[in-house]
């Protein structure tokens, strides 16, 4: 698929392109609450639909979410179900997704899900596949690792690379789960956490990072705005000259 068949229309110059959010914090929100670790992983995904429609509103044409990483497997049998349950409401959203142009794509290897957690998503993907306001991403069963580690072996595998030479970086990204995205501007972290655990590692290498203390449940639009405010106060040199 060519890149401007998925891209939305264009947002401003100092709104950044593509924001990712590491969503931290739900398990220590339900804890302070007195509650079960599922109660607020499941207030997160209002927490979620609020990050999309405030992206949306902004002028943001993707966003990528840390939905269940390759690690999330080492939690509990009970809080992975519930977890990967969870990704099951994206049929509910149908509404949302049309009233805000969300197109639902996705990074991972949704493969390694039970059927019927795999069969929604393809179903929300092809839902939502004429939706052109804004991407939505979700990073569902992904490690940024593994995903470099998988474009390596697509690459000898489809012959792009022999692996007699060093491959070229244009062939590898190429050969990632979503190779239309762009490479990262921003990535947002909740939660006080001070680091990307594996979340696209290969695309934020030059991205603005801003790290929040609210934990993900407690996240609103407002803190989107916030953590926009501070992407525009910052000067992104990539390396040479301002």
């Amino acid at each position: 698929m060519a890149h401007n068949e998925m891209a939305p229309s264009e947002a401003a110059a100092d709104v950044p392109s593509h924001v990712g959010i590491i969503m931290d914090g739900n398990r220590r929100w339900a804890k302070r609450q007195g509650l079960a670790a599922t109660k607020g992983h499941e207030e997160g995904l209002n927490a979620a639909k609020a990050a999309v429609r405030a992206a949306a509103q902004t002028g943001v044409r993707y966003l990528s979410l840390y939905t269940f990483s390759t690690e999330n497997w080492q939690r509990g049998k009970r809080e992975v179900k519930f977890l990967l349950n969870l990704v099951r409401h994206l049929r509910d959203e149908y509404d949302f997704y049309r009233e805000y142009g969300v197109r639902i794509v996705h990074s991972g290897d949704i493969a390694g899900l039970p059927e019927e957690v795999r069969n929604d998503i393809r179903q929300t993907v092809e839902y939502t596949r004429e939706h052109s306001r804004i991407v939505c991403n979700l990073a569902i069963n992904y490690g940024g690792r593994y995903e470099i580690l998988s474009a390596v072996h697509r690459m000898y595998t489809d012959g792009s690379w022999d692996g007699s030479s060093r491959p070229e970086a244009d062939i590898l990204e190429a050969h990632f789960d979503q190779p239309e995205l762009p490479p990262l501007d921003m990535v947002i972290r909740t939660g006080n956490r001070y680091r990307l655990s594996n979340f696209f590692i290969w695309q934020a290498a030059y991205a603005e990072l801003v790290f929040m203390e609210t934990l993900w449940p407690d996240w609103t639009e407002a803190h989107f705005m916030t953590a926009l405010k501070e992407y525009q106060r910052r000067t992104r040199t990539f390396g040479g000259d301002s």
